[in-house]
């Protein structure tokens, strides 16, 4: 455990250009005290003791803003950057150097058993406030921009944007999305069901105005 801990340490001061000292890592960076008590929650959940395990889980919940639930299996030298709002679910397994950022959420969508929460694979980034959701696999070096939502695997080497999250890069080289020759929407008409629903609301809202303008051509 030592081991591992100095060498999250080490990723932290790589990582972070405003880390000046291991010591201010050690001692101040809420992401690495939450690493650091789950990796003491993980070994007491591995052995049975559930419950304490989650008191520690939910000690650092309160101490940090960032909530792992003490199952989580999580690899060397994750950083969680800022980290408020963090939650990382049981089921859910973080490989070697990734990392993430506040308010990202590591979650399930309630349809699944057993396996519920996603599996990081090593050097995945996850931007701030992005929800990646359910029990697929993104892969190695894959980044997840900020905000997005995750609903599917994405592959190594990827990049994933929007909501729902789909992939635009592989490699640094964009990905040529499919374009639907049959269902493009046609502006026109779009603009002619608009004016057609004001016209409607105008009816509804004056009838006694058609009348009027029929009466002045007359």
């Amino acid at each position: 455990m030592f081991e591992a801990l100095k060498y999250d340490l080490e990723a932290i001061r790589r990582r972070d250009p405003a880390a000046k000292s291991n010591l201010e890592v050690f001692l101040l960076y809420p992401g690495f005290r939450a690493l650091r008590r789950h990796r003491r929650a993980h070994k007491l959940y591995e052995k049975g003791h559930f419950f304490l395990a989650r008191k520690i889980s939910e000690r650092t919940k309160k101490l940090t803003g960032i909530e792992i639930h003490p199952g989580a299996k999580i690899g060397k030298g994750l950083f969680i950057d800022h980290g408020t709002g963090v939650v990382i679910g049981e089921t859910a397994v973080i490989g070697d150097d990734c990392t993430i950022y506040q308010g990202v959420t590591l979650g399930g969508t309630g349809k699944d058993q057993g396996k519920r929460h996603p599996t990081l694979g090593d050097r995945v980034m996850v931007g701030a406030g992005a929800k990646i959701l359910g029990p697929f696999r993104v892969g190695d070096d894959a980044k997840v921009a900020a905000g997005a939502v995750v609903l599917s695997e994405v592959p190594d080497h990827a990049t994933a944007v929007g909501v729902p999250a789909r992939v635009v890069k592989i490699r640094n080289e964009k990905v040529q999305e499919h374009l639907d020759q049959v269902h493009i929407p046609d502006p026109v008409a779009q603009e002619l069901c608009r004016l057609r629903s004001e016209l409607e609301q105008c009816r509804k809202n004056c009838p006694n105005a058609e009348k009027s303008f029929s009466g002045q051509d007359a």
